[in-house]
């Protein structure tokens, strides 16, 4: 299970920091992601992580202004944006997933979401 929090309403400029508590199996050889979406708009890939926090990946649109980070004791997955712009506005939501032997990740499990609002 993957369970956000953290999200709410915050002014252009501002920063939020958005949570990722994992329970019920071990999610230590998982890659966990984090993904937007927009009313009206696909998905997006926003970053990604691996436990040891050693291996990060960001979505162009969002490099320099997100920061993920992991925390294996309290089983938590962090991501912070600063900066924040209107179009930042999504439901935010993160996953769990494994890469395959064709070297793709796939996306296994998926959290509810938690909702960022960017006013200006």
């Amino acid at each position: 299970q993957l369970v956000e929090s953290g999200g709410g309403r915050v002014q252009a400029g501002g920063s939020v920091r958005l949570s990722c508590v994992v329970s019920g199996r071990t999610f230590a050889p998982y890659f966990m992601g984090w993904f937007r979406q927009a009313p009206d708009k696909a998905r997006e890939f926003v970053g990604q992580i691996n436990w040891d926090g050693d291996r990060l990946s960001y979505a162009d649109t969002v490099k320099g202004r997100a920061t993920i980070s992991s925390d294996n004791a309290k089983k938590t997955v962090y991501l912070e944006m600063n900066n924040l712009k209107p179009e930042d506005t999504a439901t935010y939501s993160c996953a769990a997933g494994v890469y395959t032997t064709r070297g793709d990740l796939e996306w296994n499990y998926w959290g509810h979401g938690t909702q960022v609002t960017v006013s200006s």
